[in-house]
């Protein structure tokens, strides 16, 4: 990736929010990101900080419950950075087009410039990975069940043609490219 200096001189910070089902590599790319020199903030790591493991250290069907007040903490924080003039990313799911739209609003309203990143993956694929991610411990695995995908499947709601997003395809380097050349031109994000 390139180095972090080009987004810390921005004239306007970024806001990348990713839309995304569990697996499909959010905390991947947002990791990446940091090194362009965003700032990352995760919902899930910090669900986890304070309540454990998802599934394990608590029921599965209060997760929402424990979920809505730091989503309101991780919505504060992501607007005083963006005041303060540094690039976001978000690592948090935004499975509705509500979400995703009220995320772009506080970008735009705290002065950031919203970029969505779309990252598509097949059922097959995504059960592969949380199988996988089942077996760690750590604040970015989920003890995920098929059924449990499934009704995540059946939740989410796919950007639609009318929603301004970046795809990923799996391809870091390209990614970083294409978010800073939205940070030059800001119509650029609406290239799917």
């Amino acid at each position: 990736m390139v180095p972090a200096d080009p987004i810390r001189r921005a004239p306007q910070p970024l806001a990348v929010l990713l839309a995304g089902l569990t697996g499909s590599g959010k905390t991947t790319v947002a990791t990446a990101l940091t090194e362009l020199g965003f700032q990352r903030l995760s919902v899930d790591e910090e669900v986890f900080r304070l309540h454990g493991r998802y599934g394990i250290d608590y029921p599965e069907d209060t997760y929402f419950e424990r979920e809505q007040p730091v989503v309101d903490a991780v919505r504060r924080e992501f607007t005083t950075l963006l005041h303060d003039g540094m690039s976001i990313v978000l690592d948090y799911g935004l499975w509705t087009r509500a979400e995703r739209t009220r995320w772009r609003d506080i970008a735009r309203g705290s002065g950031g410039i919203p970029v969505l990143i779309y990252l598509p993956v097949e059922r097959d694929e995504l059960l592969a990975r949380l199988t996988l991610r089942n077996h760690r411990s750590d604040a970015n695995s989920l003890t995920v069940t098929e059924s449990a995908l499934d009704d995540f499947i059946d939740r989410f709601e796919p950007p639609q043609d009318d929603e301004p997003l970046l795809e990923y395809s799996n391809d870091l380097e390209s990614l970083g490219s294409r978010i800073l050349s939205v940070q030059a031109d800001p119509q650029t994000a609406t290239i799917r």
